[in-house]
């Protein structure tokens, strides 16, 4: 597995878990709010000091029994193909095991859900699912294709049993109210979707510099969403 980043405790990133997170070098997306160029962007991956996979499995040994979980985000970890046999390395110490994804592999997400390797996945939606406002957002590369395994996965999550969240998050730039409530009618029925307002940092994958939602927007949304899905907005 080529791992770009480890964070060795988190109290928020798992819910009522303490967990460990581990980044994946590599995306198929582009996502123009991305704040992690390093492990998007093929110049900045190249500049990345890739963690050992012996670094991370020694400290999650060490921390058995302390820590609950281990919570796999990137980049987007299901284009690994050794996806599967990493996270059963990681099972095999005791840990539960989240999962964000965006989507779009979903026989990869299903093999995991099926061989119950991974036991709470958080999906990213990026916008409604109308193809030309998807594209924009993810950096004008996505196809068909790509497009269509995102509401694949969608259904995946919202048919299985197991724990999951959808999540967006919001940019002044790309989301009206209207956008918002369009994915709380497309997803009618989920576990729980949670909004997260965009993170200011010096550098995106897309660079131009973008601007957050106001609060007051964001909690109309909520209130207007909830007419359709378990949605709440995460600070």
């Amino acid at each position: 597995m080529r791992i770009g980043g480890f964070q060795k405790l988190s109290l928020v990133d798992y819910p009522g878990r303490l967990c460990s997170i581990i980044w994946t070098i590599g995306c198929d997306l582009r996502c123009k709010f991305c704040y992690d160029p390093e492990l998007v962007l093929p110049e900045k991956i190249r500049e990345t000091k890739e963690v050992p996979e012996d670094y991370a499995f020694s400290y999650l040994n060490k921390r058995r029994g302390f820590l609950d979980a281990v919570e796999i985000t990137g980049g987007e970890p299901t284009l690994h193909g050794d996806l599967p046999e990493f996270i059963e390395e990681i099972k095999e110490i005791g840990y539960l095991v989240k999962l964000d994804t965006n989507g779009t592999n979903p026989s990869m997400l299903q093999h995991l859900i099926d061989r119950g390797l991974v036991d709470y996945v958080a999906m990213d939606i990026k916008t409604k699912l109308a193809f030309e406002k998807y594209d924009e957002i993810a950096g004008n590369v996505l196809t068909q294709e790509m497009f269509e395994n995102i509401k694949s996965s969608i259904k995946i999550l919202l048919d299985s049993k197991i724990d999951y969240e959808f999540r967006t998050t919001l940019v002044k730039d790309f989301h009206s109210k209207e956008d918002i409530i369009e994915v709380c009618k497309s997803i009618r029925g989920a576990k729980a979707y949670y909004l997260q307002n965009l993170k200011i940092v010096d550098e995106f994958v897309g660079e131009k510099r973008l601007a957050q939602l106001d609060e007051e927007e964001i909690e109309g949304v909520v209130s207007e969403g909830r007419k359709f899905v378990d949605i709440a907005y995460r600070k």
